[in-house]
C-alpha cells in the first residue's frame, strides 16, 4: 500500500469522526483528492531542494567515475541519468534515518533526499550539497504541507483558512495541474517548478525524464497569477507535443 494506504487510512478516521484533520506532505498527495474531501490549508512552502548527502564526496561533481548513489525517485533517477550517465543508480527504501543508516554503512557512495525532510528532522547537517532550480527541478508541490479535511467540516475549513499561504497555494497548484495533465501520478519522472516573479506574473519550469537513458524534455513558460491551473495545463500541453508521454509509462 506504501503511501496511498497511510493516506487512506487518515480519511478513513476523518469519515469516522476519529479525526478532524489530516496532515500530509504535499508532492505525495494525490493531484486529485477523493469526493468528499478538500486541501483545505497549504502552509509556507519550506526548501523545495533536493539534498547530495555523502561522507566521503562534497558534490554531485565530485563523485567519481560509477559511484553508487542510491534513490527510490524516478524523478531523481532521470536527473542523475542525464548529469552523470556514468553513476550506478540504486534503489534506497526506508524511512530517512534508515536511509541515512544504509549511507553509513556502506552501501551506497551517496543518497539522494529532499532538504526539507532532513531539515525539519533537524538533520540538515548531513546536506552537503543543494540540488536546486533550474538545473534541478523538485517533485510537484515538494516542501509544501498540505492539511486534508471533510469538504463539508464547515467549522474545520474555517479554522484552517487561517493556516493557508496563498503565495504557495498559487504555486503547488500550477505544479499540482501540470502533473494531473500529465497522468497524475507521482511515481512517474516528473519535475516542476513554480515562481511568482512579479505581482501578475508566476513562471512555471516543467520536466519529463527518461529513467533509462537520460533524456529530459523541459518546459518554462509564463502565465498569471490568477489562473495558475490554466498554467499547469499549458506547460503540460507543451511537454507532451514534445514527446513526453513516451516517458510516462
Amino acid at each position: 500500500g506504501g503511501k496511498g494506504l497511510v493516506l487512506k487510512e487518515l480519511e478513513v478516521a476523518m469519515l469516522e469522526g476519529r479525526a478532524d484533520l489530516a496532515v500530509h506532505s504535499l508532492k505525495d498527495m494525490p493531484v486529485e483528492l477523493d469526493p468528499g474531501f478538500a486541501l483545505a490549508a497549504v502552509l509556507p512552502r519550506a526548501d523545495a531542494a533536493d539534498a547530495f548527502v555523502s561522507f566521503h564526496h562534497a558534490s554531485l561533481q565530485a563523485l567519481p567515475q560509477g559511484a553508487r548513489v542510491g534513490t527510490s525517485s524516478l524523478r531523481r533517477q532521470a536527473l542523475l541519468r542525464s548529469l552523470r550517465p556514468d553513476l550506478q543508480i540504486n534503489d534506497l527504501r526506508g524511512n530517512v534515518i534508515t536511509r541515512l543508516a544504509k549511507l553509513e554503512e556502506g552501501q551506497y557512495d551517496a543518497i539522494i533526499l529532499a532538504c526539507a525532510g532532513l531539515e525539519r528532522l533537524e538533520l540538515g547537517h548531513h546536506i552537503r550539497q543543494r540540488l536546486h532550480a533550474p538545473d534541478w527541478l523538485p517533485a510537484p508541490g515538494q516542501a509544501a504541507i498540505g492539511i486534508e479535511a471533510l469538504s463539508a467540516a464547515d467549522d474545520v475549513l474555517a479554522c484552517l483558512a487561517a493556516l493557508d499561504d496563498a503565495p504557495t497555494r498559487r504555486q503547488v497548484s500550477a505544479e499540482r495541474a501540470m502533473n494531473l495533465a500529465l497522468g497524475g501520478s507521482c511515481s512517474v519522472p516528473v519535475g516542476a517548478w513554480c515562481e511568482q516573479i512579479d505581482a501578475d506574473q508566476l513562471v512555471l519550469s516543467g520536466l519529463v525524464g527518461d529513467i533509462a537513458g537520460g533524456q529530459l524534455i523541459q518546459v518554462r513558460q509564463h502565465g498569471e497569477v490568477a489562473q495558475p491551473e490554466a498554467l499547469g495545463r499549458a506547460v503540460a500541453e507543451q511537454l507532451l507535443a514534445q514527446g513526453a508521454a513516451a516517458f510516462l509509462g
